[in-house]
């Protein structure tokens, strides 16, 4: 029995780390001699980590590789020995570039797992890697992953948009809208940005002019020595007059090739959401945010876009919020 202390679910995360060579599709496994099995590299979540943060730390613990998330994967859910249930989050994900230099300043150094933990990695074409898995239901992403790569859309470049974190209230707050600024917890979701805006590669900075949007993307720019493109129409006033030159901005966002990250504010967020929905697969639009207030203070919305024959298409979007205190 588990101790009434203990969470009901134990939450961990992964990668399937993944690279194309001769033509194909190829992705790294783990051997555990302790369990004398082959898996995805992956690990508990550790007190106030996001799961985005877990997957990246485990996979450089477990393989070596530093790595960029990218599309999420269907996720596993089984009872493990004390009776509790293991949720296992997974993405797919690249190992990181050089036009990752930017991201992995934010990162700290992660040791690598003992060799008693992990005593292997190797890569397999796919077709291998199904046959040497150990578990059946660790093909289940497999399958994902390799559905996507086949229809053109596993290779993905993110685009972020971030509502500003928690904000002093209008009511309290003597100055203008230009420099309210964030609460303590405001700046403590913005600092849990920070391994989220990494995980996900982000190089590119782009946030309303406003004090507690550019206070929100401040810690992930000191910590990637980046220097945000400060944009007076990601403003509430701004939108509220031209919410096209907002919807262009998003649009320009989607077709680049950069990662990038935009922050803004909760009645920006329909135009943002529906230029998304534009470009992205209709089963993907049907998933993004649609009800006010669409993201809550310090959560982001991650659209993976995909630059396909027909354009760039957004073909996978998730949100994430800052973990709770």
């Amino acid at each position: 029995m588990s101790s009434s202390t203990e969470p009901a679910v134990v939450e961990a995360a992964g990668a399937l780390v993944w690279r194309v060579r001769l033509g194909r599709l190829q992705v790294a496994l783990v051997h555990r001699p302790r369990y004398r099995d082959w898996s995805w590299p992956k690990g508990k979540l550790e007190p106030r980590e996001s799961a985005v943060g877990a997957a990246i730390r485990e996979v450089a613990e477990e393989t070596g590789h530093e790595v960029v998330l990218g599309m999420p994967l269907p996720g596993l859910q089984y009872v493990i020995s004390d009776g509790r249930t293991k949720r296992v989050h997974y993405w797919a994900a690249q190992v990181a570039g050089r036009r990752d230099a930017v991201a992995l300043r934010a990162r700290p150094p992660v040791p690598r797992a003992s060799r008693t933990e992990i005593d292997q990695v190797r890569w397999w074409d796919v077709e291998t890697a199904a046959e040497r898995l150990t578990r059946q239901d660790d093909r289940v992403p497999l399958d994902a992953l390799v559905h996507a790569y086949r229809k053109g859309r596993l290779d993905t470049r993110a685009v972020v948009i971030a509502r500003h974190g928690s904000a002093q209230r209008r009511a309290t707050w003597s100055g203008s809208e230009l420099d309210r600024p964030l609460t303590r917890d405001g700046e403590r979701q913005a600092s849990a940005l920070v391994p989220v805006l990494s995980a996900f590669g982000v190089s590119h900075l782009a946030t309303s002019e406003w004090a507690r949007c550019r206070s929100t993307i401040t810690p992930y720019s000191i910590a990637t020595a980046t220097t945000p493109q400060v944009l007076g129409m990601l403003t509430e006033a701004e939108h509220e007059r031209s919410p096209a030159r907002v919807a262009a901005a998003v649009l320009e966002l989607v077709r680049t090739s950069s990662d990038s990250v935009l922050c803004t504010h909760r009645p920006v967020l329909p135009t943002v959401v529906d230029v998304l929905a534009q470009h992205a697969r209709r089963a993907v639009a049907d998933q993004l945010p649609a009800h006010d207030p669409f993201l809550h203070p310090g959560q982001v919305l991650v659209a993976h876009v995909a630059h396909t024959a027909k354009g760039p298409r957004v073909v996978a979007a998730e949100t994430h919020r800052p973990p709770a205190d």
